[in-house]
């Protein structure tokens, strides 16, 4: 190891990690166990990873949705504790057996090498298992509750949040709750008791589509109900994860001068369309991504800083639904596929 670095005696070169070297189904996974363990530069720390989330997106880079240099480790959030820390590091305060959370790409693995900029410190009253729930799942519902429909919305008007019985949304639907918006949320019947306990104001369920991570959107009419339930004016904004299955719903489930949060593609990505399409209520759309608000180590402290108090204070609840072992890679991208998860999906490592 170069010179300035402190590091843990045990430091491998090798070790395992589930590798994609071609794009395709959840078997393009592929266990390695002796995949170089990365190098660390000045400013950067190790971390030996005890856990990492499984996510809509690990599957999208996986098939090749989301393009990415191949071959690449998959994952893009994980928690463990600091084995190696440069002296950059150091002088932020860290150090080696620190509890730690972060999201990076490459975590399916027994290391990563992470800028210490993007380390997230884990309080000592919060288990690994649920920090590496927050980097991602939660830290976007943070985004999406308070950020990213600009203010469009204000506390005490209505929010419209699509499958409330899922993981991220399940977040947002709680944190939405916790600032103050009355919420309409959608859920599968399987998950009608995990969309009930979020809070929500008024619940939507839906037919399943067997196999699918997402509600059948088309059992019940969405639109209409949202407009019974806001006396005809529609939600001030949606925050939609469906994608394709939703859009057309989304858009006319909007208040005059609502905003559209189109952020995933659980049914498929949003096809084009004409901006023409949002003049009926003067409509706006984004379309966000969590990098774009975490900007900074300011903007990604403050944002866990919330998470992690509303978990320490009871208010927001997380579930870890079910976690596999590394050596399950596929199982795992197959579970969270087919829409089994009723909360995080992870992989211990």
């Amino acid at each position: 190891f170069g010179s300035g670095k402190r590091f843990m005696a045990s430091v491998p070169t090798t070790m395992k990690a589930a590798v994609v070297r071609e794009v395709g189904p959840s078997s393009a996974l592929k266990i390695e166990t002796d995949y170089p363990v990365p190098s660390i530069h000045d400013g950067q720390v190790l971390v030996r990873n005890k856990f990492s989330g499984i996510n809509f997106i690990d599957t999208y880079h996986r098939s090749g949705l989301y393009k990415r240099d191949l071959p690449f480790v998959g994952g893009q959030e994980a928690s463990g504790e600091i084995a190696e820390v440069t002296p950059k590091a150091e002088a932020m305060g860290l150090k080696v057996g620190d509890r730690v959370a972060y999201s990076i790409l490459q975590t399916y693995s027994e290391y990563s090498a992470v800028p210490a900029t993007r380390v997230l410190p884990v309080p000592d009253n919060i288990g690994l298992d649920v920090a590496a729930s927050i980097v991602v799942q939660g830290m976007t519902a943070h985004y999406l509750t308070t950020s990213a429909h600009a203010q469009l919305v204000q506390p005490g008007e209505w929010m419209l949040i699509h499958g409330v019985g899922g993981g991220t949304c399940q977040w947002a639907a709680q944190m939405a709750k916790i600032l103050g918006y009355k919420v309409v949320g959608t859920v599968a019947k399987g998950k009608a008791d995990v969309g009930k306990a979020t809070g929500v104001d008024e619940l939507i369920v839906l037919d399943e589509v067997p196999g699918k991570s997402f509600e059948d959107y088309t059992s019940v009419d969405v639109t209409a109900k949202v407009m019974e339930i806001t006396g005809g004016e529609g939600c001030k904004a949606v925050i939609d994860g469906i994608g394709k299955n939703t859009m057309d719903i989304s858009i006319d489930s909007l208040a005059r001068r609502g905003i559209f949060v189109s952020f995933g593609n659980a049914s498929g990505a949003v096809p084009a369309f004409p901006v023409l399409r949002l003049i009926g209520k003067s409509a706006f759309v984004t379309r966000p991504k969590l990098l774009d608000y975490t900007v900074d180590r300011t903007e990604l402290l403050q944002r866990s800083g919330d998470v992690f108090k509303w978990l320490a204070s009871g208010e927001l609840k997380v579930s870890v639904d079910k976690v596999f072992p590394l050596d399950s890679a596929i199982e795992g991208h197959d579970y969270l596929e087919a829409g089994k998860s009723k909360g995080k999906v992870l992989y211990e490592i």
